[in-house]
């Protein structure tokens, strides 16, 4: 496929998820059945909580890290330009889309190269689809991925439903995890496994801990659906059909957490659907190591309002962590949960104990 072929479909993506309404539908992210216990006498002030946090030998300030989005365009370099200001002043991660454009059209690489220049500081991560290792990418593209952007470390996108139902897609997906293996075996940085909006389970996570991935970004059903962003990018009529079919496919947030976190012991990134801190401090209870988001910050990066909404996103946090008496949030792995609803039904079927989260507060 030709660079600029890539480029607008790029282009159209980001302007689906701008005006039309790409949610799960049926499927939610299972967030409403998971519930703290609330602490009248947490003996803290809320000022005195400490949500900084270490992840692969970088500080950030809190566990968040603005989700990969976009590359390729004119128009996906002022939107990386927004996002890593707003991670750099924060002191937060961020990943940048897909860098295929880029690799078959070095002239697109300022769009991907904007990310580092305007946030020399951060964690970033580089970013490479499964379906191109699959094919003719191997060793060399990752590494020209990870140099393009001086990431620190790489991201590997399983969208298997997308190239599905894309129009222009590639659903082929044989070979991919020796790939994936012999370049986390050969990179200097971790690689980065992430689903982009079907979740991932406790089999394909231990595939990939055998495989030396380092990390997981679990990517589950509730947020965007890209089969609802492909639905809409479909002009064949009978097509459309399998769009709107597996528009909830895959794993809600909240279960695919437990999969992956109880079944491996690699680092978890929680995304898909994730709205609010609550939800953020929920996903860090359940097991994962930070949380990111993509499209609420799609919006605000055009408009150039990025950091006043992780702003907020951070006060949340900061104030749930105080309901729940966490001076240090990686405390809150300690807290007790009550999960109740489809999540547990789900959790139960799978085997997974729920008991565990029946823990107690240190009184």
């Amino acid at each position: 496929m030709l660079a600029s072929e890539i480029s607008n479909r790029k282009i159209e993506h980001v302007n689906i998820c701008l005006n039309k309404n790409v949610q799960s539908r049926l499927i939610r992210t299972g967030f409403g059945d998971v519930s703290f216990i609330h602490r009248s006498l947490p003996e803290m002030n809320v000022n005195d909580i400490d949500l900084a946090i270490d992840f692969f030998d970088h500080r950030l300030s809190a566990p968040i890290i603005i989700e990969a989005m976009t590359g390729g365009t004119k128009e996906a370099t002022k939107i990386n330009a927004a996002l890593a200001e707003a991670a750099e002043s924060l002191s937060l991660a961020m990943g940048v889309g897909s860098q295929r454009a880029a690799i078959e059209n070095p002239r697109l690489k300022k769009t991907f190269k904007i990310a580092r220049e305007k946030a020399p500081n951060i964690f970033l991560m580089a970013n490479l689809g499964a379906s191109e290792l699959a094919g003719h990418y191997g060793q060399q593209e990752a590494e020209n991925a990870v140099n393009m952007i001086d990431a620190d470390a790489l991201v590997v996108h399983l969208n298997p439903l997308q190239e599905a139902i894309q129009p222009e897609g590639n659903p082929s997906y044989r070979g991919v995890l020796t790939k994936i293996e012999e370049i986390a075996n050969a990179l200097s940085v971790p690689v980065i496994v992430k689903e982009t909006g079907s979740g991932i389970s406790a089999e394909d996570a231990k595939r990939l801990e055998k495989a030396n991935v380092q990390g997981i970004d679990v990517s589950g059903v509730g947020g965007t659906s890209w089969s609802a962003v492909e639905y809409y990018r479909i002009q064949d009529i009978s097509r459309k059909h399998f769009g709107e079919l597996f528009w909830d496919w895959g794993i809600p947030t909240v279960a695919s957490i437990v999969e992956v976190s109880q079944s491996t012991s690699l680092s978890v990134i929680a995304s898909g659907g994730i709205r609010n801190g609550i939800q953020i401090a929920k996903s860090l209870a359940l097991g994962a190591d930070l949380s990111g988001l993509a499209l609420p910050l799609l919006k605000p990066a055009v408009e150039g309002k990025v950091t006043d909404y992780l702003e907020r996103l951070i006060k949340e946090l900061r104030i749930t962590s105080f309901l729940i008496g966490v001076k240090k949030i990686s405390e809150i792995k300690f807290v007790p949960l009550v999960i109740t609803g489809k999540i547990a039904e789900w959790l139960n079927f799978r085997g997974y104990n729920t008991e565990i989260f029946q823990r107690k507060f240190d009184t």
